[in-house]
């Protein structure tokens, strides 16, 4: 069993990582454009995501849901897929993350849609 790992999608807003990293700096929280997967589309971005053990974290609500569920019917690897709103305060959504890694498994996240704040 391992530590969930997370990717910021390009549209995350940075202060919801920073403020993550700032509060518990163990936290694997990585960027997608640190990453080099920068201008790719969902479905790249999820199996990219799914390669690496990567939560996808985002707020695209519009398409990443959508795309997340046609990997999963084409069973399409997915280490997850977390979704929030732009305008729910930081700390809620830090709150969750950091809740989310201390307190669960990477493995029980695999398959998985979720919306925060949980």
């Amino acid at each position: 069993m391992s530590e969930p790992r997370f990717v910021a999608d390009e549209d995350l807003r940075s202060s919801i990582r920073s403020a993550v990293l700032r509060r518990e700096p163990r936290i694997h929280f990585q960027t997608v454009v640190a990453m080099g997967w920068g201008g790719k589309s969902d479905d790249e971005v999820l199996g990219l995501a799914a390669d690496h053990g990567l939560i996808v974290v985002s707020h695209d609500f519009r398409t990443m849901p959508g795309t997340a569920a046609a990997r999963l019917d084409r069973s399409a690897p997915m280490a997850g897929l977390l979704v929030a709103r732009q305008s729910d305060p930081i700390r809620h959504l830090a709150d969750d993350l950091i809740l989310i890694w201390a307190a669960s498994t990477a493995e029980e996240w695999v398959g998985r849609v979720d919306y925060l704040p949980l």
